[in-house]
């Protein structure tokens, strides 16, 4: 256990991965696919064989020695590792290009989903591959944030603490952390690892007494965890449960709503419990008042066909709005059977613009949610709030606690200087698209889609009618930095070129 401590955080991932592959090995020799079983099991032999030289080779050198590394590791481990998880998933495939298979592999360990091969081309391994890395990529992300983004106040954990981000409570703290660095990552995983995988492990046998098959259910079991959005069979729509497997998903997703749902260092009350917390209380509104504003709307529109005495039809429209809804605000991306009920209902299509900026918005801090975050919205609007009750009452004094202050000031800055940096890059990503011919719509929506990890939002707004695998290379490069950096979220990036920071 000392030698893993000294081992470089990339090698050690790499290593996990390899590891890995075995499974799909295991899968595909099951399903007597052996093209498969040996591409996946030979890579992962060959990974574990240099993974093992490496180490050696690296023993004797200390590494992980702050939290800034840490940081660049997580990066390259963005870059860097899709490229070792591309290597099985092009040789089982055979008719594709290693660019296709390592777009494919960052948008699953990034947790974005972007549906690129269509569910018939690919076999059972295949599919268990593409779940299994955004499984892993998911449960990287709750441990990055609580080992490495929490210490340093990034992640949306810089709204509410009393640090600057780059750094800890003590200045400069991010250079001189009395703290090991890796012993922090290794806690933070003993508690975490345990937890996401019994949490995946119940979900997966409740869809499987809802009544999906094993095979989907596992698949979406881990895509709901990790809110990748992946399946092998298009989503609720080709699955069995229904709507008593969406009602199980959506209890899952409120775990993407916010952290306390698992863990309380991240509260910003005295009293830790979950109906408390802002960001669950945000999401749960959210999910609430647009499904309740689409039904009135549909309503309205139903009196033009005589169709608003059918309670059972309402009744379906709003749960198929308040699914879809709670499913594109955790960038899960699943819509639900009852999503083109709820339009059919009303005679009127909704507009796929509310769900970008449900994806924009995002889920919860510290959780496998992509987007802005709902901590940061909170802290605009408070401070928004706060602003129009001075400008009625100029002499009035806001609450008094601690965290009211840091949210309303200090936090708001920073989340607005955050969202600034978010426009920005979605803007320069967007022209990015366009200037490889692509028409504006669909490079705003390839540019939201990235940026929130929000894959399936291309094929739900686009309905199909343009796919990043029918694209050149330039907008495949394109589409994988931006979901990288959607993923560890820009300002974790300017953190990472400040050279202060480096400094001994």
């Amino acid at each position: 256990m000392a030698l893993l401590y000294r081992l470089p955080f990339l090698l050690l991932l790499t290593g996990l991965a390899s590891a890995a592959m075995i499974v799909p090995a295991a899968v595909a020799l099951w399903t007597e696919s052996f093209q498969d079983a040996r591409s996946f099991f030979y890579s992962g032999l060959v990974g574990l064989i240099l993974c093992a030289l490496i180490s050696l080779a690296l023993a004797n050198r200390p590494h992980n020695r702050n939290a800034i590394r840490q940081l660049m590791a997580l990066l390259g481990s963005f870059l860097i590792l899709p490229a070792v998880l591309a290597v099985p998933f092009y040789e089982s495939i055979q008719t594709t290009t290693f660019l296709n298979a390592y777009l494919e592999m960052v948008s699953s360990l990034s947790t974005t989903g972007l549906p690129l091969f269509a569910p018939e081309r690919l076999s059972m391994a295949e599919h268990l591959w593409r779940a299994q890395v955004a499984w892993m990529g998911g449960l990287l992300m709750w441990v990055a944030a609580a080992a490495i983004l929490a210490p340093l106040n990034l992640g949306g954990f810089e709204v509410t603490s009393l640090g600057e981000p780059g750094q800890d409570m003590v200045a400069g703290a991010a250079r001189r952390d009395t703290a090991n660095p890796a012993s922090r990552l290794a806690r933070s995983a003993a508690v975490l690892v345990p937890s996401y995988s019994l949490l995946t492990l119940a979900l997966w046998v409740l869809l499987l007494i809802a009544g999906d098959a094993p095979f989907v259910a596992l698949v979406h079991a881990m895509s709901v965890m990790s809110t990748s959005g992946i399946s092998p069979v298009g989503g609720p729509t080709g699955a069995s449960s229904g709507i008593a497997g969406e009602a199980i998903m959506a209890v899952f997703l409120l775990f993407a709503l916010s952290r306390v749902t698992f863990s309380q260092d991240t509260s910003t009350s005295q009293r830790a419990r979950l109906f408390h917390d802002p960001e669950f209380r945000l999401g749960l509104g959210i999910v609430l008042t647009i499904p309740t504003l689409l039904m009135l709307r549909h309503f309205v529109a139903a009196l033009d066909i005589g169709d608003q005495n059918n309670i059972v039809a309402a009744a379906r429209a709003f749960w198929g709005a308040a699914f879809t809804v709670l499913s594109f605000l955790t960038t899960h991306g699943f819509s639900s059977v009852d999503w083109a009920d709820a339009q059919a209902w009303s005679g009127l299509e909704t507009p796929g613009l509310i769900l970008m900026g449900l994806a924009l918005i995002g889920g919860g801090v510290a959780t496998t949610a992509g987007g802005v975050k709902l901590m940061r919205v909170f802290a605009l609007i408070m401070n928004g709030m706060r602003e129009v009750d001075r400008l009625v009452h100029p002499s009035s004094v806001g609450r008094s606690g601690l965290v009211s202050r840091r949210t309303r000031r200090e936090g708001a800055f920073i989340a607005w200087v955050f969202f600034m940096i978010f426009a920005i890059t979605l803007a320069a990503t967007t022209v990015a698209f366009a200037a490889f011919s692509i028409p504006f719509e669909q490079s705003l929506v390839f540019a939201v889609a990235s940026l929130s990890n929000c894959g399936p939002l291309v094929e739900v707004v686009q309905a199909g009618r343009l796919t990043l695998i029918e694209l050149g290379p330039g907008p495949k490069i394109i589409a994988s930095f931006a979901m990288i950096m959607g993923r560890l979220e820009m300002l974790a990036l300017v953190v990472i070129l400040t050279p202060d920071l480096w400094r001994d």
